[in-house]
């Protein structure tokens, strides 16, 4: 009986195929960045007044200086962002000799000034003064939205197929990017967002584990860190775009762009062989291998292909052996919460790149920019020291990074944004490992599952980063100091994880406990030889 990791080294771990549907499915990580671009490029405090026009109706006349002086009450010398005085009908010469004295809240609106951009959430609905919370809960609502995709598409794909699940999140964003853009008010706006976010988590948890699944494991790392690599990428991209178009609904139908190219070839990607033979659609994955060994330039025998018919027998057992087994409880337990410490670090961070000080714009290209050597190292070191070790060094010092934020004057802008930018680097790398090291993890018949539930505890954090960002009206080192400690915290419990570097996918509950040594023989035929004379079974 052969099992996957045989049938892959015989068609290639990693050939012409394999590169291909990496590239494809990385692509489109390249874009799923551009979705927060209306969320990091606003000018959270803008230069502004109340619109004060009703005067206009008495005074039609009126300079831009007389009207503010006359409708706008001044605080600490400068005219007041959030109150006006309350309209009256008096005639203009009884205004200006006498003057008003009731304020009330800016009812009709603001007028912007010295904007960075054209057009944001911020200028476009208002959300400013007693409305300014509302860009958090925007935020919040997006990560609410991958939550939500995780939540979904996990289980779907068990179901369906990793083949559907990263295909329906494509057409999701593609269209409710589109309505973003079209979005009349605040509410729509964040509905759309909403759904946006269930096709960025969906597409971002499925397509990693669908390419996983196709590669051997001498370059496993290569389809978590190339997603990685991709998102970096566009992460400084998305920097330049927004300097140019400085307009948010401009910038959304610019984003959907790429996704209706996607959603052509999207179509054309293969389903995963082992989801297939789990599914006990034998035939079809037969097919599959032998195409996959013609694009790679191999040859696959039929007597090789018969020893994989009797293999998902003993592999069925669900979501629940998860929780019963002790062994796999402490590894899940360890890693999403890694998993929900740097996505709470990242996406403070991220969320808050206009408030380091530096140009917004420099700022966002640089966070991208040094992530990229993060994943060309992330893909090195993985296979160098292993999962493990990556993993523990990722999360403590980029926490202890977060935490050295404390030590720097806040009026020093250099020194803030380059530790930011370092704490996410590391940060970000350790994410890498994550979304490899759940698959290594646990069996094929519930690692979607697992990297399901993995992934929802990390959009958990990223759900709740902008509202810890919000703790900082309170003092403004709390948020640093939560998401340094989790970091951190979490890095010393990876000590519980195993390695897994170097090992094939487990097939069965007993080969992800460890108990059985053919998970790790397999990748060392030559130490596997049978004895002379004997007969080996396979």
């Amino acid at each position: 009986m052969a099992d996957f990791g045989e049938i892959l080294q015989s068609i290639g771990e990693f050939g012409l195929f394999q590169k291909t549907l990496l590239f494809a499915l990385c692509f489109p990580s390249l874009f799923l960045t551009f979705h927060l671009a209306s969320l990091i490029f606003v000018e959270s405090d803008p230069e502004r007044h109340c619109n004060t026009d009703w005067i206009l109706k008495l005074a039609p006349n009126l300079t831009a200086e007389e009207q503010l002086n006359l409708t706008v009450p001044r605080e600490d010398g400068s005219f007041s962002r959030c109150r006006m005085f309350a309209p009256v009908d008096w005639d203009i010469q009884v205004i200006r000799e006498y003057g008003l004295n009731d304020t009330t809240v800016c009812s009709s609106g603001w007028v912007y000034s010295n904007m960075k951009y054209e057009s944001t959430i911020v200028t476009d609905f208002d959300l400013v003064c007693d409305r300014a919370f509302l860009k958090e809960v925007a935020q919040a609502v997006f990560m609410a939205g991958v939550l939500a995709g995780c939540l979904l598409l996990g289980p779907f794909a068990e179901s369906f197929g990793r083949k559907r699940a990263s295909q329906i999140p494509v057409f999701l964003m593609l269209i409710f990017t589109v309505t973003t853009g079209l979005c009349p008010n605040l509410y729509l706006y964040m509905l759309s967002q909403f759904i946006v976010g269930i096709g960025y988590g969906g597409y971002r948890l499925n397509s990693v584990i669908l390419v996983t699944e196709w590669i051997g494991p001498s370059r496993r790392s290569w389809g978590a860190c190339a997603t990685q690599l991709f998102g970096a990428l566009g992460q400084s991209v998305i920097a330049g775009i927004i300097f140019y178009i400085r307009n948010w609904r401009l910038a959304q139908f610019i984003i959907a762009a790429p996704f209706a190219v996607v959603s052509v070839y999207i179509w054309f990607i293969p389903e995963s062989a082992r989801w297939l033979l789990g599914r006990g659609r034998i035939d079809e994955a037969k097919l599959l291998i032998t195409r996959v060994a013609a694009i790679n330039k191999r040859t696959i025998s039929d007597s090789t292909l018969e020893k994989i018919v009797m293999k998902e027998t003993e592999r069925k057992g669900g979501i629940i052996v998860l929780f019963q087994s002790p062994v796999l409880r402490k590894y899940f337990l360890t890693i999403i919460m890694a998993w929900f410490s740097l996505n709470v670090t990242y996406f403070c961070l991220s969320f808050n790149v206009g408030n380091f000080g530096l140009d917004i714009f420099l700022t966002q290209a640089m966070f991208g920019l040094t992530e990229l050597p993060a994943h060309i190292l992330c893909i090195w070191l993985l296979e160098f020291v292993g999962r493990k070790v990556s993993l523990m060094s990722t999360l403590m010092i980029g926490g202890f990074l977060c935490f050295l934020i404390l030590t720097v004057p806040q009026d020093n802008p250099i020194a803030v944004t380059t530790l930011a930018i370092a704490g996410r680097f590391f940060t970000n790398w350790a994410g890498s490992v994550c979304s490899l090291y759940i698959q290594e993890l646990f069996p094929t018949s519930f690692r979607q599952t697992a990297s399901g539930l993995g992934s929802i505890a990390s959009r958990v954090g990223g759900l709740l980063s902008p509202l810890l960002n919000m703790l900082a009206v309170y003092h403004w080192s709390i948020p640093i100091v939560v998401y340094s400690s989790l970091t951190v915290v979490s890095g010393g419990l990876g000590y519980l994880l195993p390695e897994t570097r170097k090992r094939e996918l487990p097939d069965s509950t007993a080969e992800a406990e460890g108990k059985v040594k053919d998970t790790i023989m397999r990748n060392h035929p030559e130490s596997n030889k049978p004895a002379p004379n004997k007969s080996t079974k396979l």
